[in-house]
C-alpha cells in the first residue's frame, strides 16, 4: 500500500510521501520544524532541502526524511511550546526552529526536559541586526539539548574595531524600532571607557515625519550642530529602513559630501547594497556576514557527497537573486543537511533508537531515551554546506563566522563601485586595512569651514575694501590655497572669538581653535598651530608642513654715540697721568736750564722761560718738534728719555685707536635659552594657555621630561604676576617699549624681527626643532590623509620652500642674531667716531678767536690813552750814534735794530720821503738806504714834535745806510772783520 499524501487540517501538518513497506520495516526519520508565521520563505527552503536530500541516494540510501512544520507567532512563547508538544506527541527525532529569542527560550526549556535535540536558528524581526538571545541557563551538570546553529553575535566586537580603525571619537548611532538596544550595551560600555562620544537616536517607522519634526523644533544653530553630528553615523537597521532613512536625509540636505556612514547588518544582500549605494552620498561602509566559497564555480554546488540546489548555492545565479536567499535560509538548509548526515551515521552504527511518543503535558512524562545519543552524534560530526562548515562546540554553539567590510569612495556619482576593504573572524580579528580611501584629488563641491587665529606671518588680515569680506594672507593661507587649487575644494574662514589656540579647561572643555573643532563647528583649524600630544588626543593633525622651535625675542642694545671715541684707547686715569707728566717734565726742564743756563747766540730771541719749556715739552710729545735749543747734558738726557716715552705712548695710542674705531665689540650675556634661564635681571614670559606655556610647564614639572633649563624658566615666568601676556602682540609691545623678553615660536619671532622698521629686535632659539606646525581636523576626518599626502608632495617638489622664502627671505634687511646695531660696512668709519676730535678743534678755534678779540680790545684800550708819549731821547741817541759811527758809504755792518714806533713812522710823511733807496745789492735780499743830513734833521724835529707810540712799543725796520754805524756781532767769539763782507747788512 502506498500513500501519496495525508492531510491533517487541524494543525496544517504535511507528511511527505513514503512507502508503507518502509514505514513498517525501517526506522522513520521524522523531523519537526517550527517557523515564524511571517517567514514563509524559511518553510520553502526547509522543504527544498528535504527534497534534495531525499533524492540523494548516497547519504540516505532507502530512508527518507519526513517532516512536520508548524507556524507560530514569534512573540508568543506559549504557542511555541504548545506546537512543540504536539510535534513530540507525533514522534520526532529532532526539532528545528527559526523564531525569535522570546519563544526560543521556552523551547529550550522544553527540549531539555524531553531530551529532544533542538537546533535553533535565530531570526531577527523585519531583517534588523541580531541581538544576543538571553536563553535560560540550565542546571549544573545537566545537558543542554538546544544547539545554536547561527554563531554568537559578534557585532559589538566588529563595530568597535571598525570605529577604532577609522579613529572616530564622536558619532551618532541610529537604530530602528525593531532593534533590541540591549544587544549593544557592551559596545556602549567599551566606547565610554575609551573616551568616545556616542549619541543614540531611534528611527521611527515614519521617517518623513521624524525629519520634519527636526526642522520644526530645532533652531538654526542646533540644526547646524545636528548636521555636523550626522557626518559620522552608525546604522543598526534593516536594509529597508536604512534605504528610506538615507533617502530622506539626503533629500533634505542634512548630510554633505564628506559624510561617512557605517551600516551594520549580517543579512544585507547584494541587491540591497547596490540600492543603498545609489541613494547615499559621501562614503558608505557596510559590515555583513560572509561565507567562504570555492573559486571554481563547478565546485560551489557540490559539498562532499551532496549536490546543493543551484538556486541556493551560487549567489550570482539569477534564480537565487530572485529568491533572496537570506542567511537564515542558508542555515536552515545546512541544518537539514546536518540532520541527514546524523541519521546516516546512526543507521550505520546500528544504535538506532525508535521514536517514542512523548506527551509533554502529563506530569509523569519521561524523556526520550535516545535523545542523548542523537545529541552527541549531532555535536560530533559537522557538514560543509552553504554556510561554509557547520559544526558545534561542547557548549552547543557554532564557532564558524566571517564578516566582510565593504566600502565605497567619497563622491556624489551614482553607481559607485563597492570594494572589499577587510574581513573579520573571531580567531584572527581584522584582516586588512580600513584606511580612508583617497579622494582621488577630487573634492569639488566641498566647502570647508576653516577656523584660525591671527598670527604673523602665518595668518594675517589684508586691507579690504569697505563692504567686501575680509581677505586673509600669510604662510598658512598660502599652504591652504595650494591644497585648494590641487584638490578643488573651497573654504570659508573665520577667527576664533577668544583669539586663543585652545587648551583644556577645568570643566573638561576645550576653548579656542581646538574647541571649535571638538564641538564640530569647524572642519579645519589653521594658523601657527603646533602638534602636541594633548591636542592630538581630541583632533587629527596632518603631517607637519614646517618645523617648530621655541625662541626668545629681545630688544637690541641701543648703540650710544660716543663723541669722544678718540679718547677710548686710554683710560681716564691714564690720560690724567699723561697730562701730569707733561706738566712735570716742563717744570723740570725749566729748572734744569735755570740752574745751568745755556749759552745762546747774541741777538737770539729764544729764552728758557717756563712758558717756552712747557711749549717745547708739549710739542715734542705730539711729535711737532721744539724751538729752544737746549744744549746742556742734563737737559738733553731728560729730553731723550721724554722722547722715548712719547714715542711709546703715541704708538700705543695709534694702534689701539685703530682697533676701537674699526671693530665693534659685542658684549651681551643672552645668546641662547640657557643664558636666558641663568640670568634674573631681564624678566620674560609667554602667552598664557598656549603650546609654549604648556611645553615649558611640562618639561619643568613632569618628572619624566624634567629639564633644569625649563625648570628655571618656569620659575622665572611665574615669579611675577605680570610676566605672561594674553596675546602675542602684547608680548611684542612689551619687548619694544620695555625691559622684557618674549618667549614664543621662533618662526613668528624671526618674522617680527625681520620686518621691524627700526631693526630693534634680535632672536635666540634652540637649534633642534622638536615639534612642527600642522593642520588640525576633526577626529576621523576623511581629509587628513589626502591633505598629508599633498603636503608631502609640496615639500618634495620644493614648492613649500618657495612659499617659505616669501615670508622669511634670505636677504633680510635686519640682522636677527646680533644684539647691537652693526655697521653695514665694517671698514668705513662714520662721523660719530670722530665727533669728539671735531669738537676739540672747534673749541680751540672758538677759544683762539676769543683770545684774539680780547687782545685787540686790549690794544685799542691802551692806544686810546693820550697822556703817554714816545721816549724820543733814546731814539735821538741811537740815530746819532748810527750816523756818526762810520762815514764810509761802502762799509757794511752787521745786522742791528733800531726801535721806532710804527705810528711814528706812518704818521710822518716827511720821514718816509726822507728815505731814499740809493742802491740794491744784486742777487740778495739786502737793500741800503742813505739819509740826507737835512732830511735827518727834519726827521729828528718831526719825531720830537709829533711822534707817539700808541702802545709804547717799538718795531724793527731795516734801514741800509752808508754812514759809520756800530754793529753787534751775531755770535760769540772774536771779531773776524765782517765789516768788509758784502753779504752783511744793517737795519734800523
Amino acid at each position: 500500500m502506498k500513500i501519496e499524501k495525508l492531510l491533517f487540517p487541524g494543525n496544517h501538518s504535511i507528511w511527505l510521501s513514503f512507502n508503507l513497506f518502509h514505514v513498517l520495516s525501517l526506522p522513520l526519520l521524522s523531523t519537526g520544524a517550527i517557523f515564524d508565521e511571517s517567514a514563509r520563505r524559511d518553510d520553502e527552503v526547509f522543504r527544498l532541502a528535504v527534497a534534495d536530500l531525499n533524492l540523494n541516494n548516497e547519504i540516505l540510501e532507502t530512508e527518507k526524511i519526513t517532516i512536520s512544520v508548524e507556524f507560530v507567532d514569534g512573540n508568543n512563547p506559549f504557542q511555541a511550546v504548545q506546537e512543540a508538544c504536539e510535534l513530540m506527541n507525533r514522534g520526532i527525532l529532532a526539532l528545528v526552529s527559526s523564531i525569535g529569542c522570546m519563544s526560543a527560550g521556552s523551547l529550550q526549556t522544553l527540549a531539555d526536559a524531553m531530551h529532544i535535540p533542538h537546533l535553533f536558528i535565530q531570526r531577527s524581526p523585519a531583517g534588523t541586526p541580531r541581538s544576543t538571545c538571553p536563553l535560560t541557563s540550565r542546571l549544573p551538570g545537566a545537558d543542554d539539548y538546544t544547539l545554536m546553529v547561527r554563531p554568537p553575535v559578534y557585532l559589538n566586537e566588529v563595530i568597535l574595531q571598525v570605529v577604532s580603525e577609522y579613529s572616530w571619537q564622536k558619532f551618532i548611532l541610529f537604530y530602528d524600532s525593531d532593534f533590541d538596544i540591549r544587544g549593544i550595551e557592551d559596545f556602549l560600555d567599551r566606547t565610554s571607557q575609551q573616551g568616545m562620544d556616542v549619541s543614540l537616536q531611534k528611527v521611527e517607522s515614519n521617517i518623513n515625519m521624524m525629519i520634519t519634526s527636526l526642522f520644526r523644533t530645532m533652531r538654526v544653530e542646533e540644526l547646524h550642530r545636528y548636521r555636523d553630528t550626522l557626518r559620522r553615523a552608525v546604522l543598526f537597521m534593516s536594509p529597508a529602513t536604512a534605504k528610506a532613512f538615507i533617502t530622506e536625509v539626503v533629500e533634505t540636505n542634512l548630510v554633505a559630501f564628506d559624510c561617512h556612514w557605517i551600516l551594520i547588518n549580517e543579512e544585507i544582500s547584494d541587491y540591497d547594497l547596490q540600492e543603498l549605494v545609489m541613494k547615499s552620498i559621501g562614503r558608505l561602509t557596510v559590515v555583513r556576514q560572509t561565507f567562504p566559497m570555492p573559486q571554481n564555480t563547478t565546485q560551489r554546488c557540490v559539498k562532499h557527497n551532496h549536490r546543493i540546489n543551484t538556486s541556493l548555492c551560487d549567489p550570482k545565479n539569477a534564480k537565487a537573486q530572485q529568491l533572496e536567499v537570506s542567511i537564515t535560509n542558508r542555515y536552515i538548509y545546512d541544518t537539514v543537511l546536518l540532520l541527514a548526515n546524523t541519521f546516516h551515521r546512526k543507521l550505520e552504527d546500528r544504535k538506532w533508537h525508535s521514536m517514542a511518543s512523548l506527551n509533554c503535558i502529563r506530569k509523569n512524562s519521561k524523556p526520550w531515551q535516545g535523545g542523548k545519543s542523537m545529541l552527541d552524534t549531532v555535536k560530533k560530526f559537522g557538514v560543509s554546506g552553504l554556510t561554509s562548515f557547520l559544526e558545534f562546540t561542547d557548549n552547543g554553539t557554532n564557532p564558524n563566522i566571517f564578516f566582510e567590510i565593504l566600502g565605497t569612495n567619497y563622491g556624489e556619482d551614482r553607481g559607485r563601485g563597492v570594494n572589499r576593504l577587510a574581513t573579520w573572524d573571531p580567531l584572527h580579528g581584522l584582516n586588512g586595512t580600513l584606511t580612508d580611501r583617497k579622494l582621488e584629488n577630487n573634492m569639488r563641491g566641498v566647502v570647508l569651514r576653516v577656523v584660525t587665529v591671527l598670527e604673523e606671518p602665518f595668518v594675517m588680515v589684508s586691507e579690504n575694501v569697505l563692504g567686501k569680506p575680509k581677505k586673509y594672507q600669510g604662510y598658512s593661507i598660502d599652504v591652504l590655497d595650494a591644497l585648494s587649487n590641487y584638490l578643488g575644494f573651497k573654504y570659508e574662514i573665520y577667527v576664533t572669538s577668544d583669539h586663543k589656540y585652545g587648551s583644556l579647561q577645568p570643566d573638561g572643555q576645550w576653548n579656542g581653535l581646538i574647541g571649535e573643532l571638538v564641538s564640530k563647528r569647524a572642519d579645519v583649524g589653521l594658523s601657527a598651530l603646533t602638534i602636541t600630544p594633548e591636542r592630538e588626543s581630541v583632533v587629527d593633525f596632518t603631517t607637519r608642513y614646517m618645523d617648530y622651535s621655541v625662541g626668545v625675542l629681545l630688544r637690541k642694545a641701543e648703540r650710544t654715540v660716543d663723541m669722544f671715541a678718540c679718547l677710548a684707547p686710554f683710560d681716564l686715569s691714564l690720560w690724567a697721568c699723561i697730562a701730569g707728566t707733561v706738566l712735570l717734565i716742563g717744570i723740570l726742564v725749566y729748572l734744569l736750564n735755570w740752574l745751568n743756563p745755556p749759552r745762546l747766540p747774541m741777538g737770539s730771541m729764544s729764552s728758557t722761560t717756563l712758558y717756552n719749556s712747557m711749549w717745547f715739552v708739549y710739542g715734542s710729545f705730539v711729535q711737532q718738534g721744539g724751538e729752544v735749543p737746549y744744549t746742556t747734558l742734563a737737559t738733553r738726557m731728560m729730553m731723550g728719555v721724554w722722547w722715548m716715552f712719547a714715542l711709546i705712548v703715541i704708538s700705543s695710542y695709534t694702534a689701539n685707536l685703530a682697533a676701537f674705531l674699526t671693530i665693534t665689540r659685542i658684549e651681551n650675556s643672552i645668546q641662547s635659552l640657557q643664558d636666558l634661564s641663568k640670568q634674573t635681571e631681564l624678566p620674560y614670559g609667554t602667552v598664557l594657555d598656549s603650546a609654549v606655556y604648556d611645553q615649558v610647564r611640562s618639561k619643568a614639572m613632569n618628572p619624566f621630561e624634567r629639564d633644569p633649563m625649563y625648570s628655571q624658566m618656569w620659575r622665572m615666568i611665574n615669579r611675577t604676576g605680570d610676566g605672561n601676556v594674553d596675546e602675542s602682540k602684547e608680548g611684542v609691545r612689551k619687548v619694544k617699549y620695555g625691559h622684557f623678553g618674549f618667549v614664543w615660536d621662533t618662526a613668528v619671532l624671526e618674522y617680527i624681527a625681520n620686518n621691524d622698521e627700526d631693526c630693534s629686535f634680535y632672536t635666540v632659539s634652540s637649534n633642534a626643532p622638536d615639534r612642527g606646525y600642522g593642520i588640525a581636523m576633526q577626529h576621523g576626518s576623511p581629509y587628513r590623509d589626502i591633505f598629508s599626502q599633498r603636503i608631502l608632495e609640496l615639500q618634495q617638489n620644493g614648492d613649500m620652500d618657495i612659499l617659505k622664502l616669501k615670508w622669511w627671505p634670505k636677504d633680510s634687511p635686519c640682522d636677527l642674531y646680533s644684539s647691537v646695531q652693526m655697521r653695514q660696512n665694517g671698514n668705513a668709519l662714520d662721523i660719530h667716531s670722530f665727533a669728539g676730535v671735531f669738537c676739540v678743534l672747534a673749541a680751540g678755534v672758538v677759544i683762539s678767536c676769543l683770545i684774539a678779540i680780547v687782545e685787540s680790545w686790549w690794544s685799542r684800550r691802551k692806544g686810546s690813552r693820550d697822556d703817554k708819549e714816545i721816549d724820543l731821547e733814546h731814539l735821538h741817541r741811537r740815530v746819532n750814534s748810527l750816523c756818526t759811527e762810520d762815514e764810509s758809504p761802502h762799509k757794511q755792518f752787521s745786522t742791528s735794530s733800531a726801535d721806532l714806533t710804527p705810528l711814528d713812522m706812518d704818521a710822518l710823511p716827511a720821514a718816509r720821503q726822507a728815505l731814499e733807496q740809493i742802491s740794491d745789492f744784486r742777487n740778495t735780499h739786502i737793500t741800503t738806504t742813505t739819509f740826507i743830513p737835512e732830511q735827518i734833521q727834519t726827521l729828528s724835529r718831526s719825531l720830537s714834535a709829533k711822534a707817539r707810540a700808541p702802545n709804547g712799543g717799538f718795531f724793527r725796520s731795516p734801514i741800509k745806510t752808508m754812514s759809520s754805524i756800530p754793529y753787534q756781532p751775531t755770535g760769540p767769539g772774536p771779531n773776524f772783520g765782517y765789516g768788509n763782507d758784502p753779504d752783511r747788512g744793517t737795519s734800523i
